[in-house]
């Protein structure tokens, strides 16, 4: 059998299981960019992402005994959530791993869609490290480890996307663009394209803190990131899969990657302008449109938004690094000689009309003659900051600012 039979036999299965999510023009992004821009909504999915689609496909095919044996998983939340559906719908015992970078409101999902069928256990910092506890708890009772991504069934399942993009435009996409973490999604999708209609040009995007798939594509196979930015928690991924590499590698599809900021400021975009609610990883496919995915004029251009398990106590820092990213919000270590008047006189000639202090930290050491205070001061405009620092440089004080990626600005987001 061809790719695309094997993925119209996973859709069969997911008949009645999973949602045919909604494909949606997107006006915001159609105008940014001139082309006919489309959401594919998989955060409408069961379970708010796309991963219940390969988990189902894997687990409705075991047999009794693997039946009997249970599943187990790691997952950094969304594949946890369709494991535990699935297992759910089918009885099977299982067991999910997440690490403890998993937003609370992911694992609660884990337990309620599971309900009594699956254990939710909290392993390790990293996906890797749940990922490790997963395979020593198969390893010793054997039951059948459901791989978010590196297993072909998995991977057939997740391909059931490109089926319906399919269907619901009743023509090839120019352009699609999905999101990458191990790969399971890209390898599925892409591979259907490149099978059905070659022509179709697919982009993988990669978080610039976890871009796993292009150090795999530069090394020629699956290489462990030393580090990891776990802030888009659905995509930090150290090491893609073995079974995903080489069908993303000869699938022919681009890989770039969008920065944190950038990601925030379209989750901003989908909520405010959209109404849509997107996780971090929900949102990189359409972020990348304003940062590193040239479309044409008119293309017909499909983005997948893949995931909606977004905690709402995170829209503080959402908020944070999108104003940093935009070059709206920015922090000064500034000496303050200790007499009186020297704050007023930082105001009144170093601040413009139209800048805000948003923080404001400062101890006094009275064995000293200054006293640092760290200050952080808002923007109308990314065109302010030039003026502002100017006036900074000219000023008496001494100031200094602490850069985006310094050791110091870790501190403060």
């Amino acid at each position: 059998m061809s790719f695309a039979d094997d993925v119209s036999a996973a859709a069969a299965r997911l008949s009645g299981v999973a949602l045919t999510t909604p494909l949606q023009r997107n006006d915001r992004l159609s105008a940014a960019t001139g082309a006919d821009v489309w959401l594919k909504r998989e955060d409408l999915q069961v379970g708010r992402s796309y991963k219940l689609r390969g988990a189902f496909n894997l687990l409705s095919q075991l047999d009794a005994a693997e039946r009997e044996a249970g599943a187990v998983c790691a997952s950094a939340g969304n594949h946890g959530q369709g494991v535990a559906y699935a297992c759910g719908r089918l009885g099977v015992h299982g067991r999910v791993y997440v690490p403890s970078t998993t937003p609370r409101q992911k694992r609660q999902r884990i337990a309620s869609l599971g309900g009594d069928q699956v254990e939710l256990v909290v392993e390790g910092d990293t996906y890797d490290d749940a990922a490790t506890a997963a395979a020593e708890y198969a390893a010793t009772t054997g039951a059948t480890v459901v791989p978010a991504f590196d297993d072909l069934r998995t991977i057939t399942g997740q391909g059931t996307v490109a089926l319906e993009i399919l269907a619901q435009l009743d023509r090839a996409p120019d352009v699609v663009v999905v999101p990458v973490g191990g790969g399971g999604l890209l390898a599925g999708l892409g591979t259907l394209l490149k099978e059905l209609h070659p022509s179709t040009r697919l982009v993988g995007v990669e978080p610039a803190g976890a871009a796993s798939m292009i150090a795999a594509l530069a090394a020629g196979g699956p290489v462990r990131l030393p580090e990891v930015d776990t802030f888009v928690d659905g995509a930090a991924v150290r090491r893609v899969g073995d079974a995903s590499f080489p069908l993303v590698r000869d699938s022919g599809a681009e890989l770039v990657t969008v920065s944190e900021g950038q990601i925030c400021t379209e989750m901003l975009d989908l909520y405010q302008v959209d109404g849509i609610i997107a996780e971090p990883a929900g949102a990189m496919a359409s972020a990348a449109l304003a940062e590193s995915v040239v479309v044409e004029p008119g293309q017909t251009v499909v983005c997948l938004l893949s995931g909606g398990n977004n905690d709402v106590s995170r829209y503080a820092e959402v908020v944070e690094r999108s104003l940093v990213h935009r070059g709206l919000k920015h922090y000064f270590l500034v000496e303050f000689p200790q007499e009186p008047g020297a704050l007023r006189r930082f105001l009144d000639e170093v601040l413009g009309p139209d800048d805000d202090i948003v923080l404001f930290e400062y101890v006094k050491r009275d064995n000293r003659e200054t006293g640092a205070a760290l200050c952080g001061v808002e923007i109308g405009g990314r065109e302010d900051y030039d003026p502002l620092w100017a006036r900074m440089k000219a000023s008496p004080l001494k100031i200094q600012h602490v850069a985006p990626g310094s050791t110091a600005y870790r501190f403060l987001i």
